[in-house]
This record gives C-alpha cells, sequence and structure tokens, in this order.
C-alpha cells in the first residue's frame, strides 16, 4: 500500500511560479515619528506609492507622523468633523431662552399630574 502512494509537495511550501520577467517597483525607507513616545518607526513603501501622513506606532499604538528632512509633516485637519453633541444640535434649533421656557411648561405639567403645583406661582 505504502508503494502506491501519491508524492507532492506540502501546501505552500514552495512556489511554482517563477520570478522570470518580474520587475519590483523601486522602495525607499520612510521615517514616522510618535508623539506620544518619541520613538521612531520605519516604513518601506514604492517610490510611486502617496505616502501617508500617519501611521500607527509600533511600540504604542498612538499616531506617528512622517519626517520629511527630519521635520514632522504638518498635517492639514480642517477638512475633519468635529463630533457635535446632542446639546449641540439642540442648541442649533433653539435659543437658551426658548430651551428654558419649555422647560418651565414641562416642570409645570408634571407637577400638575403630580398635584404637587407650584406654589407662589
Amino acid at each position: 500500500m505504502a508503494d502506491r502512494s501519491l508524492r507532492g509537495m506540502r501546501i505552500g511550501a514552495q512556489s511554482l511560479q517563477s520570478e522570470d520577467g518580474v520587475i519590483f517597483a523601486d522602495r525607499a525607507d520612510y521615517t514616522y515619528r510618535c508623539e506620544t513616545c518619541g520613538r521612531d518607526t520605519v516604513m518601506t513603501f514604492s517610490t510611486e506609492a502617496e505616502l501617508p501622513e500617519e501611521w500607527e506606532c509600533r511600540h504604542c499604538g498612538n499616531s506617528a507622523v512622517l519626517l520629511v528632512d527630519s521635520k514632522p509633516v504638518e498635517i492639514d485637519r480642517s477638512g475633519e468633523k468635529v463630533a457635535r453633541t446632542h446639546w449641540d444640535m439642540l442648541l442649533e434649533r433653539r435659543t437658551r431662552a426658548e430651551l428654558e421656557e419649555i422647560l418651565e411648561e414641562r416642570l409645570q405639567y408634571l407637577r400638575a399630574r403630580r398635584g404637587q403645583q407650584k406654589i407662589g406661582a
């Protein structure tokens, strides 16, 4: 039985594809410096690739900034949206005076339902 078993290669052991005619892209190393821990992370990219301005620091996981001529790149954050809270959205629709008036109406309604009418009003 052993003489009839199939012999072959292990899965993933070797590639059957040759590297003939393959032209590798030019590559360059780029350094990213972490603002938190101060350590550098060196990444290799194609020279034709668009470089990200930020990269995750390998040491602490925070944001590292690309260095150009040993100086950090200025990152334009003007296009980023700031998270708005419910309060911010409410103030876009109503003034503070209107909100106080609505609050007072609701409090009066709740007190009347409970039988605790406000004294002196």
